[in-house]
């Protein structure tokens, strides 16, 4: 938990200035599912487009001049969650990087090994584990307690076995919104002899990431919830990717990383695009700070202070609303903004989720209904039947006017109902 004492406020107006698709009537609460990019990312990917889309890794030129850029990308991506060069990997999507990756263990791994999966998480982190049961690995479920909404670490104590090779488990479940605390989680894995591969996705657009300080092993997140364009990024300690089976041509050496888990390379314009979320991330130091801190470390530390302290002031409104609701509204998940990031599900009583949403089109404020790929929690929370859950996903480009019209529809449909 940060001090946000000596920070100062974020300069919302011009923050959103930054960001095209912010021009819009529209509040857009859905983020979670993408975020928007800022004006840095679209120039550099509309650069790239312009003057080097041509194939990279010839000697002319222009090739090299593309080469270049796209491996200030892989840079950027490196930057960004604190990786040495070549440990990160980059994909289409969290959940094929992550397929690529259960596929590339799996081909390591014997009868019997067993990998530990939760019920918490996104499918993304579960189904790429239970595809190897047809390799004879055992997978097993660390349950989530219902009434918590959370992970108990006792109960994944009990599942851990010399057999143990690998446990998946989320950062920040994307229907739940709170922060698991990972330390001692990745302490007992480590212990046990196994690996931990930790899904980021709905952590990494408001903390953030040092993979380093975490210790994980395998780190996956969305680039595209994080201010960038469509591309996943998959993490991994050298000696861990070594380990893993190449995904892409057989000619492709095992130590090429992170080129041998990048089947039909990535792709270039967008890898291009990626050091525009640190030009953004500088922007927004600079603007607030008046100048640059030594290191991207630090520099990154200044920038999610500031998104959280914002998105703090965002989400009061609504817990307050939902805490006082006289019971019309039940929230997943911590009720107080600490412990917590401003993903809030919800549903409402006597009526299914897509009705909130629908509602709520009316006063151009967009919201999601449904089980967002979390469909094992969803079930767990007995919510299946009725549809799943309505969420409120924010970030630290929303504006308070937003939530207090998001607020108001809110009221007004309990008031209808």
């Amino acid at each position: 938990m940060h001090s946000f004492a000596h920070l100062p406020a974020l300069d919302i107006d011009a923050v959103r200035q930054q960001f095209p698709a912010l021009a819009t009537s529209w509040a857009l609460f859905d983020n979670a599912g993408g975020s928007v990019p800022p004006r840095s990312v679209i120039e550099r990917i509309t650069r790239y487009m312009s003057t080097s889309q041509v194939q990279t890794g010839a000697s002319y030129p222009l090739s090299q001049a593309a080469t270049a850029q796209v491996a200030q990308g892989h840079r950027a991506a490196e930057t960004l969650v604190g990786a040495a060069a070549g440990e990160v990997v980059l994909g289409p999507s969290s959940t094929m990087l992550l397929r690529l990756l259960a596929d590339g263990l799996g081909a390591r791994l014997q009868p019997g090994d067993e990998v530990v999966v939760t019920d918490l998480d996104h499918e993304a982190n579960i189904g790429a584990w239970l595809r190897l049961q047809r390799l004879g690995v055992v997978v097993r479920t660390w349950k989530l307690d219902p009434e918590t909404a959370s992970l108990n670490p006792a109960d994944l104590a009990q599942l851990l076995s010399s057999r143990t090779k690998l446990v998946a488990v989320t950062h920040c479940a994307n229907v739940v919104g709170e922060l698991i605390e990972l330390d001692p989680i990745v302490r007992m894995v480590h212990a046990a002899g196994a690996r931990i591969c930790i899904d980021g996705v709905a952590y990494a657009p408001h903390r953030r990431v040092d993979v380093k300080a975490l210790d994980a092993d395998f780190y996956v997140l969305s680039l595209y919830k994080v201010y960038g364009p469509h591309l996943g990024l998959l993490y991994g300690k050298r000696e861990a990717l070594l380990e893993v089976a190449g995904q892409n041509h057989h000619f492709i050496d095992e130590s090429n990383l992170p080129y041998k888990l990048e089947p039909g390379n990535v792709t270039h314009e967008l890898a291009a695009g990626l050091p525009g979320i640190l030009d953004y991330f500088e922007w927004v130091e600079r603007h607030h700070f008046g100048e640059a801190a030594a290191t991207w470390a630090d520099r990154l530390d200044r920038v999610f202070a500031l998104f959280e302290a914002h998105e703090n002031v965002l989400m009061a409104p609504l817990l307050d609303f939902f805490a006082n609701s006289g019971g019309q509204f039940r929230l997943l998940g911590p009720t107080r903004a600490s412990g917590r990031v401003p993903t809030l599900a919800f549903t409402a009583e006597g009526t299914r989720p897509q009705q909130v949403a629908h509602a709520l089109e009316a006063r151009e404020v967009a919201i999601r209904h449904g089980d967002f790929y979390a469909r094992r929690a969803i079930e767990a929370f007995g919510l299946r039947e009725q549809g799943g859950v309505a969420r409120v996903s924010m970030v630290h480009y929303n504006h308070p006017d937003e939530v207090a019209r998001l607020v108001d529809g809110l009221a007004e449909f309990a008031q209808r109902k």
